[in-house]
């Protein structure tokens, strides 16, 4: 099953880390407990709008960029999860993967694998 809460935290963390900022640091400037805003990024909790906007503010980055990384990752994990039920990627979604950064192979070379808790996306 995929937890769109884990994958929400994913987002927010990667965000976090590619500005070399601290859970201190950001949690300070959204004003929201370091252990709560933890739990978020692992996905251990469920972040409100309000949350996420205060979130979102401290990090300098819009809310809809936000939301459309965690939708191209949905769509990606919703990929590997049908992937991995029939064994193969089907060809009506294979359009899709033309979004997957993968230098050097053409998408449909690519295979999606997908682990229990991830997504990972490999050269065929």
């Amino acid at each position: 099953m995929i937890l769109l809460r884990r994958l929400l935290g994913d987002v927010l963390r990667r965000q976090r880390q590619r500005q070399g900022r601290t859970l201190r640091e950001v949690s300070s400037s959204a004003r929201v407990s370091l252990g709560y805003l933890s739990e978020v990024e692992r996905g251990q909790k469920e972040a409100s709008s309000e949350l996420l906007s205060a979130i979102c503010d401290a990090l300098d980055v819009r809310m809809s960029e936000l939301m459309r990384e965690v939708s191209d990752e949905l769509a990606l994990a919703e990929l590997a999860q049908s992937a991995a039920a029939t064994g193969s990627v089907p060809t009506s979604v294979r359009p899709m993967l033309g979004s997957v950064s993968v230098t050097g192979v053409p998408p449909e070379r690519v295979t999606i694998k997908a682990p229990a808790e991830a997504v990972d996306v490999v050269a065929a």
